[in-house]
């Protein structure tokens, strides 16, 4: 540790995470208020893939009510995510060395990048493919509920914009010696049994055509970890040779 950053006490740190917490859990109910002025139309866009609100329906009084709330917190989460990010960051930053700080502030907004990359990856290339199908199968006409159908879709939309972390997570664990991608390529095959359970979590359906749409991806994702991870090996040699005394 630099000597002009002084060391924090455990109630400091504790005082400090929850500073940090509040910052974002402040920013989350702003994303979220504001988001209650378009979420009207979010709700509109979100049923683009099914053909429209007409070929949903609502049962319960409250449905509708719940749908909008609904819809209004998950955008309120991607408008509040650079936020949420930076104070989690925030806060382990002074543990870090001064080469690791300029790396965490790197990655910022390349997290969000990458999570909106998931996104949008979700509602143009899933969601296209894996609603006909659900939809038409076994040739049985299906009328979604309007909150089945959007809690189907936010999870979707959410868990792949998490999952498209994957490489930058991996680059910034190689960056800091936690993983090595021969490592990475040695338990390829335990990545993928895994791949395979987190599709099957975040694909509510059994049949194994989607949950292979939601596997394919990971696994190229986990593939690409392994390019970012020798990156990041030859980022960290390079900088222990400029900076050895750091």
């Amino acid at each position: 540790m630099p000597p002009d950053e002084k060391q924090l006490t455990l109630i400091e740190h504790i005082e400090e995470l929850r500073r940090r917490l509040l910052v974002a859990l402040i920013a989350l109910g702003v994303a979220v208020v504001a988001s209650l002025f378009f979420s009207e139309k979010a709700v509109n866009f979100l049923a683009i893939p099914i053909g429209g609100l007409e070929n949903l329906q609502s049962i319960e009084i409250t449905e509708n009510v719940g749908v909008y709330m609904k819809v209004s917190l998950l955008c309120g989460v991607i408008l509040a995510f650079p936020v949420i990010i930076y104070e989690l960051l925030m806060f382990v930053l002074p543990g870090l060395k001064r080469s690791e700080k300029r790396l965490v502030i790197w990655s910022i907004p390349m997290i969000t990048i990458f999570f909106l990359g998931g996104v949008i990856f979700a509602y143009l290339v899933l969601l296209p493919t894996t609603l006909p199908f659900l939809t038409d199968f076994l040739g049985v006409e299906t009328n979604p509920r309007l909150s089945n159908y959007i809690s189907f879709v936010t999870n979707l939309i959410f868990w792949v914009g998490v999952s498209f972390e994957l490489p930058l997570f991996v680059y910034l664990l190689a960056r800091f010696g936690a993983v090595t991608p021969r490592m990475l390529l040695k338990f390829w095959r335990q990545a993928i049994v895994i791949i395979a359970i987190i599709a099957a979590v975040i694909t509510p359906t059994v049949d194994p055509v989607n949950m292979s749409l939601m596997m394919l991806p990971l696994i190229v994702l986990y593939f690409i970890s392994i390019l970012f991870a020798w990156m990041a090996q030859r980022g960290r040699r390079k900088t222990r040779e400029e900076s050895p005394q750091d």
